[in-house]
C-alpha cells in the first residue's frame, strides 16, 4: 500500500502483516460484537455544521488532560498485548507518542515492563492498573509506577471477570502463541513479524513474569492470572488505591451515570466514560451515546474522558463538542504499530490529527477550546442528550 489517507488503510495492512490471533486479539469484541461495532457507528449518524466565510488561519488544537498540556485531546490507550503486535510494541507506541506530544498509557497487561519503556522514553507516561486479588502485587506495581515517575494512574474497574471473546477461545489466544499447526502455518506467512520477534527477548507479560512469586513462566502465569482478577473489587478499593498512589488518578470503565457519580465522589481527576472497547458486556450502549448524559450529571464536578469507536479526527470533535475533555485511541494505534511499527503509530497521530484540525476549520473554528455542542447538527443527536 503505497498511500496510507486514513485509519482504515492501516488496518488493512495490519491485517496482512499480524498473525491471525493476535490481530483477532485487537479487532474483535465480545460474544455477537454488537457494543464493539456500535461504539464506531454511533459516531457516524452524528452530523457537523459546516460554516463558510469564516478566517481559518493560525489554527491550534491543543488542549489539556488532567492539567497536561497536550498537542491534541488524544491519548493511546491502555492495551494488553501490544507487544505481540510488533516487537517492542509499547516502547514504539510511547515513543511516537512522546514525539507527537500526547501521553501514553501502558497497560498491566504489557509485554513490555514498566521499567522497559521508562528506560526508553523521557517523557512522562501513564500506568493502567487492573486490581488483583493479590493485594501485595498491587503495592508493587504502584511502587514500580512511582519509581518510573509515571504522572497518572488509570484504574480499570470493567474487568472483575472476563468476557469471553470468540475468537481469542478459537484461536488458542496466548503469548508466547500456542505452536498449534493453523498457528504455526499462520504465523510462517507474516515474516515480518516473525523476524522482529526473534530480534527481542520481550515476549512475555513484563510487569507479572518475575516479579510474582511463583511465576517464572508463561505456565504458571496463566494459572496464576487465571485466579487474579478481583470479583469483590469495590468503591473502597478504590480509595485505598488513590490514598496508596498519592499521585492524578483517572477511573476508566464508566458507561453508568450513577457509577460517574461514585467516581466523582472518590475525589479522583477524571473518569473515562467507556465499556471496554465492546470487549466485556455485549449489549452495553456505546461510550459515544453515554457520554453526554454523564457529562452532565458530573463534569462539574469531574474531568470526563471518553474512549470507545474513535476511529478519525471528526471522532475526536465530535466527543469534544459532546463534553470530552480527552479521548484515547486504542485500535486506531495498534493498527498503525501492526501495519508498520512506530512509524505506523506516527501515521495514525498525524491522520486523526490533520482529520481534526480541517473538521474544526470547516466548522468554523480556529482554537479547539472554542469549539461545542453548537457544531452538531442537533436533530441527528437522538438519544444523545
Amino acid at each position: 500500500m503505497s498511500v496510507i489517507t486514513c485509519i482504515e488503510d492501516l488496518r488493512v495492512l495490519a491485517q496482512k502483516r499480524v498473525p491471525r490471533m493476535f490481530y483477532d486479539y485487537a479487532d474483535s469484541g465480545s460474544w455477537t460484537e454488537s457494543t464493539y461495532r456500535a461504539n464506531e457507528s454511533d459516531f457516524q449518524s452524528i452530523k457537523l455544521r459546516q460554516r463558510v466565510a469564516v478566517n481559518m488561519e493560525d489554527r491550534s488544537t491543543a488542549a489539556e488532560m488532567i492539567g497536561r498540556p497536550v498537542a491534541m485531546p488524544v491519548a493511546i490507550a491502555p492495551t494488553g498485548l501490544t507487544g505481540m503486535q510488533h516487537a517492542d510494541g509499547e516502547i514504539l507506541a510511547a515513543q511516537a507518542a512522546e514525539a507527537f506530544g500526547i501521553p501514553f498509557t501502558l497497560s498491566t497487561m504489557s509485554i513490555c515492563s514498566i521499567e522497559d519503556v521508562a528506560a526508553h522514553t523521557t517523557a512522562p507516561f501513564w500506568f493502567q492498573l487492573y486490581v488483583m486479588r493479590d493485594r501485595g502485587f498491587i503495592n508493587s506495581l504502584i511502587d514500580r509506577a512511582k519509581a518510573a515517575k509515571c504522572d497518572a494512574l488509570v484504574l480499570t474497574l470493567d474487568l472483575q471477570i472476563l468476557g469471553q471473546r470468540h475468537k481469542d477461545l478459537k484461536n488458542g489466544l496466548s503469548a508466547p502463541p500456542k505452536l498449534t499447526l493453523p498457528n504455526v502455518i499462520n504465523m510462517a506467512s507474516k515474516p515480518r513479524w516473525c523476524l522482529g520477534m526473534l530480534g527481542t527477548p520481550r515476549r512475555q507479560f513484563g510487569n507479572i513474569v518475575g516479579h510474582v512469586k511463583g511465576v517464572g513462566d508463561m505456565g504458571s502465569l496463566s494459572e496464576w492470572t487465571a485466579k487474579q482478577f478481583d470479583p469483590q473489587l469495590s468503591w473502597g478499593d478504590v480509595q485505598w488505591i488513590r490514598e496508596r498512589w498519592g499521585g492524578k488518578l483517572i477511573i476508566k470503565g464508566i458507561i453508568d451515570d450513577e457509577d460517574a457519580k461514585l467516581a466523582a465522589a472518590t475525589g479522583a481527576d477524571a473518569l473515562i466514560v467507556s465499556n471496554h472497547g465492546g470487549r466485556q458486556l455485549d449489549g452495553a450502549e456505546s461510550s459515544i451515546r453515554a457520554l453526554p448524559r454523564i457529562v452532565e450529571a458530573v463534569g462539574e464536578r469531574i474531568e470526563v474522558h471518553m474512549d470507545g469507536g474513535i476511529r478519525s479526527g471528526q471522532d475526536v470533535l465530535k466527543a469534544w463538542a459532546l463534553g470530552a475533555r480527552g479521548t484515547y485511541i486504542g485500535r486506531a494505534f495498534l493498527y498503525g504499530l501492526g501495519a508498520m511499527g512506530k512509524p505506523g503509530v506516527s501515521r495514525a497521530l498525524e491522520i486523526i490529527h490533520r482529520e481534526l484540525d480541517l473538521t474544526m476549520a470547516f466548522c468554523g473554528h480556529r482554537r479547539l477550546k472554542d469549539v461545542d455542542g453548537g457544531i452538531l447538527l442537533p436533530s441527528t443527536l437522538p438519544g444523545l442528550r
